[in-house]
């Protein structure tokens, strides 16, 4: 008997005992995890989703946390203000080993959903969780809330005076650190985030080592952005002045 699964935005076909590489996977060697969304099932009985079978589902053990092989970016801009510049990336991966599918029972086995350490779904923190699904909209529903409240404010804009106030203290939010935005690929809304995570100087991320980058993307979700753009290389040059 053979599957068909879907995760990391690959699909796979495979049957008990194959070894897997795939997109990295939130869980640590040892554990068990288990595939939900599996599109096809072959053998006696073959079955075909749509797009995906219902309570089906791919069990596999963690076998260890991998990296994939070291590709090279390479990128040069002819004539004037001439640039070239060498970048190396090397995918997470998790390496498991398929030791079950299910054709139906999925829901019931009591074995955690293989999540990715990227932006998780709201179904997939429901499988892990125990969540019910219908929990999303009442989130989204007290998040609404507040906007009712910012009606006033549209008010406030006509006083001047209040609306200098603001402007200062983002002035005086810049002249705290480095223009974070100098670096290539850093954007407003990632400014704000390292700011939010006390990230203000080029040196601070001139100096960070490869613990540091795993963990400020898996917190921010950059998925392997800062090694992919070379920040720290940037930030280097840049803190040189």
């Amino acid at each position: 008997m053979f599957a068909v699964l879907k995760t990391g935005g690959k699909q796979y076909k495979v049957q008990a005992g194959d070894m897997l590489r795939v997109e990295r996977i939130a869980a640590s060697a040892g554990e068990t995890v288990q595939f939900n969304e599996v599109l096809m099932l072959g053998g006696d009985n073959p079955q075909v989703g749509s797009p995906m079978i219902e309570d089906a589902g791919v069990q596999a053990e963690v076998v260890d946390q991998i990296k994939g092989e070291k590709v090279i970016h390479f990128v040069k801009r002819r004539r004037k203000h001439s640039s070239k510049r060498t970048k190396g990336h090397r995918q997470k991966l998790t390496l498991v080993k398929i030791t079950d599918i299910l054709a139906s029972g999925a829901g019931k086995s009591g074995v955690a959903a293989a999540v990715g350490t990227g932006s998780v779904s709201a179904a997939a923190v429901a499988a892990i969780t125990g969540a019910s699904a219908d929990a999303a909209p009442a989130k989204k529903a007290k998040a609404a809330k507040p906007a009712k409240a910012a009606k006033p404010a549209k008010e406030a804009k006509a006083d001047a005076p209040k609306a200098e106030k603001p402007a200062k203290a983002k002035k005086a939010a810049k002249s705290d650190g480095d223009d974070l935005s100098k670096i290539s690929g850093v954007g407003p809304v990632i400014v704000g985030k390292l700011h939010a995570e006390g990230i203000t100087t080029f040196a601070q991320i001139a100096a960070w080592t490869d613990a540091d980058v795993e963990a400020i993307e898996e917190k921010l979700s950059f998925k392997g952005r800062v090694g992919r753009e070379d920040w720290i290389a940037q930030a280097k040059e840049l803190a040189k002045g």
